[in-house]
């Protein structure tokens, strides 16, 4: 018997019209009865939004993400191990980039099952194309220290290594607004700052500007998932 196939299927980075899922990311979840979701609620959510015929009683949920017991994972990819198929699908964005699907994708590859990655928006990605900063050497940072002192140096060391290689973090939303304050009193007057937020949403914003001139610019950021990006001069 051969192994089914590993799926990483992209979601949407929010609730928009403007991004339609692909057809054949359509037919592929019609035809799939096992899934591993981040969260079952938002996964349960996609499956009902790009094939709602789908009937939600006949899906087979195993969920990964930081609350999953470490000794279970093995077992999720156990269907394809059996001929099945699987998608994997996180809560926002592509499987595996700074989300939840790495280690079963890693495991995966341990027992030989083919992994397709499908297209899709990730806003790592998407900010750096937006920002009009180095593309060729990049670094993703994910959440930087929460103690003051400690985030201070952080953003410190990211600025200077920020003259050839663009860095790239973000913050939990609902301190967006603190932490850019914070940005604006540490880095330099000249430091490129872009600010990519609510991504491929209809409230899109991206902007890349001088430190100082983020100074005089008004934004509210509260709330709306965002992606900061550094570049010095």
């Amino acid at each position: 018997m051969s192994f089914g196939k590993l799926y990483l299927v992209p979601n949407k980075l929010g609730k928009s019209e403007q991004n339609e899922f692909p057809e054949f990311h359509r037919t592929l979840i019609k035809n799939i009865k096992y899934f591993i979701f981040e969260n079952e609620k938002p996964g349960r959510a996609f499956i009902k939004d790009i094939n709602p015929d789908k009937k939600q009683t006949e899906l087979n949920i195993f969920i990964l993400n930081k609350h999953t017991v470490e000794t279970e994972i093995n077992s999720f990819l156990n269907p394809c191990l059996n001929g099945n198929d699987i998608a994997l699908i996180s809560d926002a964005g592509c499987p595996g980039v700074a989300d939840p699907g790495s280690e079963i994708v890693k495991i995966a590859h341990q027992n030989e099952i083919t992994v397709i990655p499908l297209v899709g928006p990730s806003s790592i990605v998407l900010a750096l194309m937006g920002s009009g900063m180095n593309g060729q050497d990049f670094k993703f940072n994910g959440y930087l220290p929460i103690d003051n002192n400690e985030r201070k140096k952080k953003i410190k060391v990211l600025e200077k290594t920020s003259l050839v290689t663009t860095q790239i973090f973000m913050e939990t939303p609902y301190r967006n607004n603190k932490f850019l304050s914070s940005l604006m009193n540490i880095l330099k007057p000249d430091t490129k700052l872009c600010i990519a937020c609510d991504l491929t949403l209809k409230t899109e914003y991206i902007k890349t500007k001088r430190v100082d001139d983020w100074k005089s610019t008004k934004i509210n950021l509260n709330k709306r998932p965002a992606i900061f990006l550094i570049q010095s001069d």
